[in-house]
């Protein structure tokens, strides 16, 4: 630039572009209308000619694409510091010529750098959020538009080529990866009339089983994380064939994206996968969104269609969402103080903090909080709804701990069949000495494995079978503070209801 002396790029269309792409999409709409006719051809080709058309003559208008490109990089930079995009100067741009500021670097997938993985890790995240979070979705995603810069961030490029999607979208696709991790396939049936993928008021029964025997095939060797999406996508656009099933046009621009995605991350990772690269970001979404359809996909994620808690599917979230905390610091994320990268920090504790329920608490200076991410993300703000969530299940666990505990205590004493002291009062022997029932057992076993997976599960946390409470303590005692101030007075309100209550009924009903 003459006046700053700024390098830019500059990008000219070529001539006649505009009336050129006009005769072509006008001939080819017009074949769609005939195709009509035919039943037996289930491409819905009008409508798929009518959603790129409109994308061609918005990626032909150049001061579209460079505000764009200003709203993209406005969405990232807090999120994701570490992915970039070149400025857009709007005073030199008009509907042909673009000039935006210049990037070096090198495609990202020809670079041999040691931190491709790590931003192929970054660019996942990005796309992601945009499918599932933002709504606007950088349909182009060809490996000359994703750049290794000299300083290791990832740089993306050439948005003139963009698709918008609604909530109603966006939630339905992260509400049908839940059903599909639990294989609930009338659930998903659902979805896909959400979606767009069956129209309203079509019989669903003969897709049902259809649909089950896709899913089922794509979910063999290793469950949803590790279906190939390709695949996927090519087994459903069989069944348009058969069934009133179509490939909805804004789902065919995301096919292509995530495809072409997917293809400059095997150049480094032959082993890669999407919808597994894809599962930590999910997580984290469920864990972190405050919409009601987002929190009920997460309840439903724990505790399926039966309504009881599952703690491996607890864990396998968890671990999920500390893989997207990895994820996120890389490429410079952590440095960068972006904030997704930051979400699993519980703070600082301040040097004045002495906690009333731990008295030997000693007043040092103010320091950060160290704990796993997972452990940290419950204990912080963001992790509110999900430690309401898992409340009940705390309480139970201790209340059978407690319990059982009891049960040890009076057979040492040789009190285990004794008769009870007031015996002329009407009260059950078992409401003295409580009995340890099956859902008990049950409910033990899965705080047995969400306390090893907290704990990072390096040590024994059981002591011939019994939780080993003094290592348990020591691990969790850099943040019992924040468990105190935040967990403890909310756990013994209901542990005290619960204990009553049972008490009262196994007494006198």
């Amino acid at each position: 630039l003459k006046e700053t002396g700024e390098l830019v790029a500059v990008k000219v269309q070529r001539p006649f572009v505009l009336e050129t792409v006009t005769i072509d999409l006008f001939i080819i709409r017009n074949l769609g209308l005939v195709l009509r006719r035919f039943p037996q051809v289930s491409i819905d080709v009008v409508g798929l000619v009518d959603e790129w058309a409109a994308r061609f003559f918005e990626e032909l208008d150049y001061v579209n694409e460079g505000e764009n490109g200003n709203r993209f990089a406005e969405m990232m930079k807090k999120d994701l510091p570490q992915v970039v995009v070149p400025k857009t100067y709007q005073k030199y741009t008009s509907r042909k010529v673009l000039t935006t500021q210049w990037i070096d670097g090198e495609k990202l997938s020809q670079s041999t750098e040691d931190d491709v993985g790590s931003l192929v890790s970054v660019g996942v995240i990005c796309y992601l959020k945009q499918l599932l979070d933002t709504g606007f979705f950088h349909a182009d995603p060809h490996p000359g538009n994703m750049i290794r810069t000299p300083d290791g961030k990832l740089a993306i490029l050439d948005f003139g080529l963009v698709t918008k999607l609604t909530d109603d979208q966006k939630y339905g696709m992260i509400e049908a990866i839940a059903h599909l991790i639990h294989r609930d396939y009338d659930a998903i049936v659902k979805d896909f009339v959400k979606l767009g993928f069956i129209p309203e008021g079509v019989n669903l029964d003969p897709i049902l089983p259809v649909l089950a025997k896709v899913f089922d095939q794509a979910l063999e060797g290793g469950g949803a994380k590790n279906i190939n999406f390709q695949e996927l996508a090519a087994d459903l656009a069989q069944i348009t064939f058969d069934y009133p099933f179509r490939i909805p046009p804004y789902f065919a621009l995301i096919i292509r994206a995530i495809g072409v995605l997917e293809g400059i991350a095997l150049v480094g990772d032959p082993e890669f996968a999407i919808v597994d690269e894809a599962y930590p970001y999910i997580a984290q979404r469920l864990l972190t969104d405050e919409s009601p359809r987002l929190r009920s996909a997460l309840r439903y994620t724990i505790y399926g269609k039966t309504g009881v808690f599952d703690a491996e599917r607890f864990i396998d979230v968890m671990q999920a969402f500390e893989n997207f905390i990895r994820a996120a610091k890389s490429g410079g994320g952590e440095n960068l103080k972006g904030s997704m990268a930051e979400l699993a920090e519980i703070g600082t504790l301040p040097s004045t903090s002495l906690v009333p329920a731990f008295p030997m608490a000693i007043s040092q200076p103010e320091q950060p909080v160290k704990a796993r991410a997972a452990l940290s993300f419950l204990l912080s703000e963001r992790g509110d709804f999900f430690r309401e969530f898992i409340l009940d299940e705390i309480v139970k666990a201790i209340d059978a701990v407690s319990r059982e505990q009891l049960i040890q205590i009076a057979a040492s004493f040789g009190l285990g069949n004794a008769t009870p002291v007031f015996s002329m009062v009407p009260v059950r022997a078992r409401a003295l000495l409580p009995t340890i029932t099956e859902e008990d057992r049950v409910i033990l076993n899965n705080v047995e494995k969400v306390v090893k997976f907290l704990t990072a599960g390096n040590n024994p946390t059981t002591i011939d079978g019994d939780v080993n409470v003094v290592y348990l303590v020591q691990e969790l005692l850099p943040v019992l503070p924040s468990i105190s101030s935040k967990i403890l007075p909310e756990v013994m309100s209901r542990l005290s209801s619960r204990v009553f209550a049972r008490l009262i009924r196994e007494a006198f009903l």
